[in-house]
């Protein structure tokens, strides 16, 4: 999938985002901040869409978001601003593959249900240990490929329409497994029927 596939992607779904996939992914979406929330510090969130998870966040944190799409971004912006979120340090236009900020930045990175919606997401995930300080957490829930059963099969007949749908069906989960610096800690299903995977990993190294 490339990057303007993704935009065009998001500029259709953003007026519908939190009543479709928004509301699809709220169970994951409550976990990660609830534990993150267990957590002290510096807090980014890639790919944070219309913001919908922001209001869930402890005051104690400070979150920064990015995300690529301008049409996205309004919309957390708004919703910042109409419930006075002030935890939320920026919310900034950023392509994941390529951060703004220095190495060793954030003490957690959130990547909520966009790994499988991004190009390359080998980069992306390079790009998260880049920036996370040494004994810092990477929080992912997504959607991973199945193997075996009838989801396995529909999967495989939506992978080709990817640019149209605006994800991967087909996304593995050693794309995100597989960075050195980062090490799996945590990996349960989340309900219901265990479509969506809960996925904690920590850095254990300098960048």
């Amino acid at each position: 999938m490339d990057i303007e596939s993704v935009q065009s992607s998001y500029a259709r779904w953003a007026p519908v985002y939190d009543t479709t996939f928004g509301a699809v992914t709220h169970g994951g979406r409550r976990r990660a901040v609830d534990y993150i929330n267990s957590l002290t510090g510096s807090v980014l969130e890639v790919g944070v869409g219309t913001g919908l998870s922001l209001p869930g966040y402890a005051p104690s944190l400070a979150v920064t978001g990015i995300d690529f799409s301008d049409d996205m971004l309004s919309k957390a912006r708004a919703r910042v601003e109409r419930m006075g979120l002030r935890h939320v340090a920026a919310l900034r236009q950023m392509d994941a593959r390529q951060l703004d900020f220095p190495d060793d930045t954030f003490d957690t990175v959130a990547a909520m249900h966009v790994l499988s919606v991004v190009p390359e997401p080998e980069r992306v995930m390079a790009e998260i240990a880049r920036v996370l300080k040494p004994g810092g957490r990477v929080v992912i829930t997504n959607h991973f490929v199945r193997t075996q059963g009838v989801l396995a099969h529909i999967e495989r007949i939506a992978a080709p329409f990817a640019n149209t749908l605006g994800w991967h069906s087909d996304f593995r989960i050693e794309t995100v497994l597989q960075e050195p610096n980062l090490a799996l800690e945590m990996q349960k299903p989340i309900p219901p029927l265990g479509m969506m995977t809960f996925l904690v990993l920590t850095k254990t190294k300098p960048s």
